[in-house]
Order: C-alpha cells, then sequence, then structure tokens
C-alpha cells in the first residue's frame, strides 16, 4: 500500500505554478506534501518568495484524481515512486538545487556503485563507437554503473556496452512509461532491466516524448554522476547542455577530441576550447581520474607517445613522487604536503608535463602519467 504522502506529492507537483525548486521550498516550510497541499494556500505568506498566484492551483481536486490514475498506474506496472524530500532518489542527484521532486522507476539502481555518465550525437560515427568500446573494454575490472538518454547513437552504443560487459546501466527517459522512445529501443529497454538497470523519468505516466523534455532530462543524467564524458556531439548538440548542467553542478566533465572539420566532434572541441571539458588524451589517464582500477591489459591508446627514460631532478622526482602517491591532488595541497610555495611548483610541474610525466586538468589538480 503507496502512504498518502505519494499521493499529495504528485497532486502537488501537477499543479500549473510548482515547479521543482517551489516543491521543494512547499515541503521544507511545511514538513511534507500532504501538510503543503493542505495548507499552503492560506499560509503562502510562510513561504519565501512565493505569492498568492503560485499556490493559487494548490487544493485543486482535479489533481488529486489525477494523482490516484498515476498510483494506480504505477501499482499496475511495477513502477516505483521516489521522491526526494523523502530521500528517496541516488543521492548525487538530491545535492542538485533543481532535482527532480519525484523520480518514477523501473529497475534497480544500487546507489553505492560509482556512476559515470556518457552521452553524444545520435550521428555516431566510427570513432565514437570504437572510444566507447575501447573505455569499456579497458573498464572491464571495475564495478561502476553508466548512465545515458536510450538515445540512437552514442546513448544505444553505451547501454549495450554496458549490457555486453555486465554494468549496470540507467537509462534516463525524457517522457513517461506509457511511451517508449526511440520505438526501435523497446527491445534494449527490456533487456536493461533483464540485466540488473534501470528506467527513470521525472515525468508522470501520460508525459509525451515533447521536444522540450529532452533538454530537461539532461539535468538528471548530468547530475546523478559525478563525471560526465562527452563523446562526440556537433555545435549546440543535446550533450553540450548535458555538459552545461554538468559545470552547474560542480561535476567532472570529459569531451573526446577530433578533427577541426569533423561536424561530431565540433561541440567536444568547443567545451575544451572554453574550458568547460578536459579533453581526453588516453583511455588509461580517463579511467586514472574517474578513480577506476588501471585497465588489466595495455589497450592502445587514443594519442600513442613513445616513453623515454628520463633522470628526474630532486625537485622533479619529490614532486612528481607526492603527485603520484595522491592522485588528484590540488595544488594548495601539494605545496602544503611538500612545503614549497606553488610559484616554485608550477614551473616544476610545466617541465613534467613538457616530460611526459604529469597531466593537470581543471581545478589546478593534477595526476601522474
Amino acid at each position: 500500500m503507496i502512504s498518502e504522502e505519494y499521493l499529495y506529492a504528485i497532486a502537488l507537483r501537477e499543479c500549473s505554478q510548482i515547479g521543482d525548486i517551489h516543491f521543494h521550498k512547499l515541503v521544507r516550510t511545511f514538513g511534507n506534501a500532504q501538510e503543503a497541499w493542505k495548507r499552503a494556500k492560506k499560509e503562502y505568506k510562510k513561504l519565501e518568495g512565493i505569492g498568492q498566484k503560485t499556490v493559487s492551483d494548490i487544493g485543486n481536486d482535479n489533481h488529486l484524481k489525477f494523482a490516484e490514475e498515476e498510483l494506480n498506474f504505477c501499482e499496475k506496472n511495477n513502477i516505483q515512486i521516489r521522491l526526494r524530500h523523502l530521500s528517496e532518489t541516488p543521492l548525487l542527484l538530491n545535492e542538485c538545487n533543481d532535482a527532480p521532486a519525484i523520480l518514477y522507476q523501473k529497475g534497480k539502481i544500487d546507489d553505492t556503485l560509482p556512476k559515470v555518465s556518457i552521452v553524444g550525437t545520435r550521428n555516431m560515427t566510427s570513432y565514437g563507437r570504437q572510444f566507447i568500446e575501447d573505455f569499456f573494454e579497458a573498464s572491464q575490472s571495475s564495478t561502476y554503473t553508466s548512465v545515458s538518454g536510450l538515445a540512437l547513437g552514442v546513448d544505444k552504443e553505451v547501454h549495450e556496452q554496458s549490457i555486453s560487459h555486465q554494468k549496470p546501466t540507467i537509462a534516463v527517459l525524457a517522457h513517461g512509461f506509457q511511451y517508449l522512445y526511440p520505438a526501435k529501443n523497446r527491445k534494449l529497454s527490456e533487456k536493461i532491466l533483464q540485466e540488473g538497470g534501470a528506467l527513470i523519468t521525472e515525468f508522470s505516466s501520460s508525459k509525451k516524448p515533447d521536444r522540450e523534455n529532452f533538454i530537461q532530462r539532461n539535468r538528471i543524467v548530468a547530475g546523478i554522476s559525478p563525471a560526465t564524458i562527452v563523446v562526440e556531439t556537433g555545435f549546440g548538440g543535446g550533450s553540450v547542455s548535458t555538459a552545461a548542467f554538468a559545470n552547474d553542478y560542480n561535476r567532472d566533465v570529459f569531451a573526446l577530441p577530433g578533427k577541426i572539420t569533423d561536424l561530431c566532434s565540433q561541440g567536444c572541441n568547443q567545451l575544451i576550447f572554453h574550458n568547460k571539458a578536459t579533453a581526453i588524451s588516453t583511455i588509461k589517464d580517463l579511467i586514472g581520474i574517474l578513480g577506476f582500477n588501471a585497465p588489466k591489459e595495455k589497450i592502445e591508446e587514443l594519442f600513442p607517445y613513445s616513453e623515454t627514460i628520463v633522470q628526474l631532478s630532486d625537485n622533479q622526482y619529490l614532486i612528481y613522487k607526492s603527485i603520484k602517491d595522491q592522485p588528484q591532488i590540488s595544488l594548495d595541497d601539494l605545496s602544503q604536503k611538500i612545503e614549497l610555495p606553488t610559484h616554485k611548483i608550477l614551473p616544476i610541474i610545466l617541465e613534467l608535463e613538457l616530460l611526459g610525466k604529469v597531466k593537470s586538468f581543471s581545478g589546478r589538480q593534477f595526476i601522474a602519467i
């Protein structure tokens, strides 16, 4: 039996002026959705930044009837309802100020597993496909959950590679569970559930896959993981919006660079150029930054180089060893650890980068190569 809190939460979120941020403010002020439903219209002055017009639709019986129908649909179709204010939604997603108040879920999500979101164009090239295959092959020994959007192209490849490498995968939908878009991926969606993954959406069951829903969906893809990888995308592609959300949430963003003449790489190159994403130079580096296990077998790097034996100076070795012992160490922490001022460390780090011993990325953090 589903508690009445779910009924009132769905009804409250259905009100015309109540979005996710206002919903959160209401339940924070009144304690829960049921109390907000009963009291908000009369006591709206308790709500900072919310006026009479915003609460005018609360208490509408039509929304309660809608919520009853939605609960019945969910019970008949084995759909779980997750409420953010009850801390039932994924932990990292819950941290986002505009996180969905309600998530509808089919399947299982193990929130203890690390997650990585991988997105890209529907018009994937062989370059993007090869990268995805190599990434999953190289990270085979690691345990994690992949996240994508069940679209054609990159998303489809991510979900399929996850399944073939026995990694749970989460597909974030841009519509309600009465639909499955694109219809070509219906069998894939069933396979995701069979293999221990999940389908999730913030949209109630009757919501169609309208154009504007896809951008809204992208914030969930970005918010649910600590890192987002953009494989291929053109200028202004949907994946650029996912990267923008991830940056807003202070998450790591990585992009696969490509030729400036390749349309499917122009969005990635633009993200890198504007410091909105870290360029992926090798899969080995990427796996290291993500905190996954090192690949068991050496794989061909995207940009291979010949390694030469280099004799490091005392200061070079000290800094290199400190970075190697503590991957992703920040400049300030490194300075404190080895008791050298940052202005003396930076030139040495540049030398190490030129020697191919160290790599820096956004936020003045470093890893040993």
